[in-house]
């Protein structure tokens, strides 16, 4: 019996896939923020190696399965194609490499419109928390552009990434009356983006305020906006994780990767939000649900690969393996 994936096993992937590469690419920012740059390191390459194996099913299917890539485009994970890109770049754009970050930035704008244009004209009532990507690919926009803005000094693209962090707050208050609430209690793990979407958008908000370009009122509304929705995702994560520890789910569902990135991008908020806004106490606290999101994504990858064994293993009384 192999262990190993056969030949082709990314064609089988699903969009939710891309929420791996989320998950790896903030903890990877986190660490950094953090001081732990080995480990940082590890995560990001992490991270890049699975987003350029999502790139490249999703450009195969582009080109060559034509029929399967506009049914999976109208579902809301398809969006984690752009959230997914933004979280990469901007861990690439705190090694220095702005090029290639802005390059991917790029390329994520390129992919938005056509993208949230789909998702939204099939959006319904009662949905799971993956109603909630609009936010945040819109904001994971927001937040590489603001980190280029500052490394850059480019004004206008401080600009771009205030009107992106402004629509994506609107996204997410029309994703949240169509979110199904029952899913905190049943969901199978994308429910957690209720909060991580709000999580993404403090992270943006912290870019903004520590930006140069708004001063005065601007920054005060800023930082006031930022520290509201922080507020929120914190409590949104004390509700789900509550719900959780109440109605436990430990079978592996790929939408687990969902979990594990709110998970991540509430610490990185939190240790984002903690300068600009003048709140010295989020640091710490930003550091212990940092140990939280690695646990959970270690925690992800056993399960993952528990479940893949267990799949592969020939039914009792002999077999070929599979």
């Amino acid at each position: 019996m192999s262990i190993l994936p056969g030949p082709g096993w990314w064609a089988g992937l699903p969009p939710a896939a891309g929420a791996a590469v989320m998950a790896t690419g903030i903890i990877s920012v986190a660490l950094h923020m953090a001081g732990q740059q080995a480990s940082s390191l590890v995560a990001m390459v992490i991270a890049v190696a699975l987003w350029l194996v999502l790139a490249v099913d999703f450009t195969a299917r582009l080109v060559g399965d034509r029929g399967r890539f506009r049914a999976e485009a109208d579902t809301p994970a398809a969006l984690t194609a752009v959230a997914a890109t933004t979280i990469v770049g901007t861990r690439i754009s705190l090694l220095g490499w702005q090029t290639v970050a802005a390059a991917l930035l790029a390329l994520a704008a390129v992919l938005w419109p056509g993208l949230l244009s789909n998702v939204l004209r099939h959006w319904r009532r009662h949905m799971p928390g993956d109603a909630f990507l609009g936010c945040v690919a819109t904001q994971g926009l927001a937040v590489l552009a603001a980190v280029l803005a500052a490394a850059g000094h480019q004004d206008w693209l401080a600009s771009a990434a205030l009107a992106a962090f402004c629509l994506g707050l609107l996204l997410y208050v029309a994703a949240l009356f169509r979110f199904d609430l029952r899913e905190v209690v049943g969901g199978a793990g994308d429910h957690w983006v209720a909060g991580g979407a709000l999580s993404i958008s403090a992270l943006a908000g912290s870019k903004l305020t520590a930006s140069p370009v708004w001063a005065g009122p601007a920054h005060t509304a800023l930082r006031t906006v930022t520290l509201v929705t922080l507020a929120l995702s914190l409590v949104w994560y004390v509700v789900l994780l509550a719900a959780e520890l109440r109605h436990p789910r430990p079978r592996y569902d790929i939408r687990r990767w969902a979990t594990v990135f709110p998970l991540g991008m509430t610490a990185t908020a939190c240790l984002s939000v903690a300068e600009p806004a003048g709140v010295p106490w989020l640091l710490p606290l930003g550091e212990f649900l940092l140990w939280i999101a690695v646990a959970a994504w270690l925690v992800t990858v056993v399960v993952l690969v528990s479940s893949h064994l267990a799949a592969r293993r020939p039914p009792r009384g002999g077999g070929p393996p599979v």
